[in-house]
């Protein structure tokens, strides 16, 4: 009796240590899943602030152009009225 109550404790055991790790496998594929998403998302994200630092680049060049010749055309526009 002893032995038979053992072994049915150790298959017991054994089908339950088998769902654990079949848990613990699916719940890595899951988090495995959402670390590509993640990165993908990132990666999306870095080329958007990309194009973004880019197109502030160009604003803020174009907004020194015109602070630039903003006096110069002032200044001919009033010599034109005289």
């Amino acid at each position: 009796g002893n032995y038979e109550a053992m072994m049915i404790d150790s298959a017991e055991k054994r089908a339950m240590d088998s769902k654990s790790l079949t848990d613990r496998e699916g719940a890595k594929a899951d988090m495995q899943a959402e670390l590509e998403q993640s990165e993908g998302d990132k990666t999306s994200a870095s080329k958007e602030l990309m194009v973004l630092e880019q197109y502030m680049t160009a604003l803020h060049a174009e907004c020194d152009w015109l602070l630039q010749y903003f006096e110069v055309r002032k200044q001919a526009r009033a010599d034109e009225v005289d």
